[in-house]
């Protein structure tokens, strides 16, 4: 009777972090996918996926430490994937599109736009490739602060805040992961421009 106590109540438990996590991150995940997406019906498939994963991941018994980071990466990864199913049928639609645009190194202009066309969305989709890796690349203490200030909007005082860390550590710590990622992403820059 205890263990089943005890098993209801972790399942109470992990029903209540899951709803908070959502009703905390909803909006804002919204609107990170809608800036990336430019089909609403595919950006709200997209949320609803995210979603569905995280719940996955508690009933297999694996919580997520760090939720919003959790979420915010895995929304990175569903995009990707519609980019790259988009250009697979593309591509088998007709011959691959070159890309003719050059696109500026800024982080913003990496993302795929709302009117993005065939060729754009290619371009973009193997640029947010290269960018998955080199986050990847990182040293973990680099990238959380690179993606929380960057994809999740936090300013570096509620980075503090929540981690502990001083404001000038965090600012160091992106630093560093700016320039790796710029120097990581000046390749595939390059080979964009000769196109």
């Amino acid at each position: 009777m205890d263990a089943a106590l005890r098993e209801r109540w972790m399942m109470v438990e992990q029903n209540q972090e899951i709803s908070e996590a959502i009703e905390r991150e909803k909006p804002r995940l919204r609107n990170f996918i809608r800036r990336r997406v430019a089909d609403q019906s595919d950006a709200e498939d997209i949320l609803q996926e995210v979603f569905y994963e995280l719940v996955e991941a508690y009933r297999l018994m694996k919580p997520v430490e760090q939720v919003t980071a959790w979420l915010f990466r895995v929304a990175r990864n569903r995009i990707t994937d519609l980019f790259r199913s988009k250009n697979r049928q593309a591509v088998s639609d007709k011959s691959l599109p070159a890309a003719d645009a050059e696109p500026d190194i800024r982080w913003e202009d990496l993302l795929p736009s709302r009117d993005a066309g065939p060729e754009s969305a290619y371009a973009r989709s193997v640029l947010l490739e290269e960018v998955d890796a080199a986050l990847d690349e990182l040293p973990e203490e680099q990238r959380e602060v690179f993606i929380a200030h960057e994809l999740m909007g936090y300013s570096f005082k509620e980075i503090a805040a929540q981690t502990g860390v001083g404001v000038y550590t965090l600012l160091s710590r992106k630093h560093y992961a700016v320039v790796h990622l710029r120097e990581r992403l000046r390749a595939i820059y390059d080979d964009f421009r000769k196109v």
